[in-house]
């Protein structure tokens, strides 16, 4: 595949097959829904076709886990590109899971494309590898700082990458998406939803920043981080146009939603012990906590960055700011019946 810098949508080269992991989630489904509607074959590694297939009849399958080799050179074979996205990112009872799938799968993949011949590929890496950042914006050479095990696999397989890069077999290039949201996500769906209900349990100030990036436009980072020739052995954080501090971004939501629900303040410092017990009585029942201090992290981290690198490099530029993306991103929640279509009104209040 080869591009120019400054091209917006998917390059005009070859047909070769991209192999492309992570599918059927958010960040990955999306990447491989724009490379079908630009006419790319795609082969996707999944557990189980049939929801693929009935999605995406023209995806061609290579069926098995980042543990399974036979797999793995089926997924590759005959690809010039590799886009890496699959990860285990929730919360499991199960610690070593995170290392085994995104470290040692990516250990796996990288071996598999190496001696498969693929010339390019592209590892979806986390920002969460800089953990709380000290001096922002920060850039792609700010001090690694992994607060969790997530964190830790991840930074874990952009070392594998390094490794690999020395070699001199394969381009590389890592990439690291700030807080991605859009239409098909999750993760932000249940902000959305605490707010909805009129309620919203405010932990900490509010003051600690948050980098969101659109789901188009992280897309959007990923092609061209696969194209532009410049790319090559580089890392790039793919963000929205701006960061925000927390307080303005739940402001942000609040208005995309038409609602004024009571904040309620939470210190962060008495919510942290109550995240940490109920993990342990959930692990001891076999449950999923409900609250855990990775997701109470959200209120706490800062999470301010700079995407000089990408602009420059890869002529990225995000087009969908915070306000635009919440009103797509509701829009699509209310359509699917995810959310009330209506918000019910009220008056701004604190505690």
């Amino acid at each position: 595949m080869a591009t120019t810098k400054g091209s917006g949508n998917a390059p005009e080269c070859s047909r070769a097959v991209i192999a492309l992991t992570g599918v059927t989630g958010f960040t990955g489904g999306a990447i491989a829904r724009r490379l079908l509607a630009e006419g790319y074959p795609v082969r996707a590694l999944v557990r189980s076709p049939g929801q693929l297939r009935a999605t995406h009849p023209r995806f061609e399958i290579a069926l098995g886990t980042l543990s399974d080799h036979a797999a793995l050179a089926k997924l590759v074979e005959g690809a010039e590109l590799v886009i890496h996205v699959a990860a285990m990112y929730r919360h499991e009872p199960a610690i070593g899971q995170f290392f085994e799938v995104n470290h040692h799968g990516t250990v796996r993949l990288l071996e598999a494309a190496r001696d498969a011949g693929v010339r390019r590929f592209v590892h979806c890496s986390t920002i969460g590898v800089h953990g709380d950042v000290e001096a922002t914006p920060a850039s792609e050479d700010a001090p690694f700082s992994p607060r969790d095990h997530y964190q830790r696999s991840k930074l874990l397989a952009e070392l594998a990458c390094r490794e690999a890069m020395l070699e001199g077999r394969m381009e590389i290039v890592i990439v690291r998406p700030c807080g991605i949201y859009g239409p098909g996500d999750t993760r932000m769906l249940k902000l959305f939803r605490m707010l909805s209900r009129g309620v919203f349990l405010m932990i900490g100030d509010g003051r600690a920043n948050f980098h969101p990036v659109y789901i188009d436009d992280l897309v959007d980072g990923f092609i061209k981080a696969a194209t532009v020739p410049e790319a090559a052995g580089e890392t790039f954080i793919i963000g929205g146009p701006r960061y925000v501090p927390l307080s303005e971004y739940i402001a942000s939501a609040e208005d995309a939603l038409g609602i004024k629900p009571l904040r309620v303040p939470l210190p962060y410092g008495l919510m942290e012990p109550v995240a940490w017990l109920c993990e342990t009585l959930c692990k001891a029942l076999g449950l999923r906590p409900p609250l855990h201090r990775r997701r109470l992290s959200f209120f706490k981290h800062n999470r301010a960055f700079s995407i000089e690198k990408a602009r420059r490099v890869l002529g990225y530029e995000p087009r969908v700011d915070l306000e635009e993306g919440f009103r797509r991103t509701i829009e699509s929640y209310r359509n699917e019946g995810l959310l009330p279509p209506v918000a019910r009104q009220r008056q701004s209040r604190n505690v």
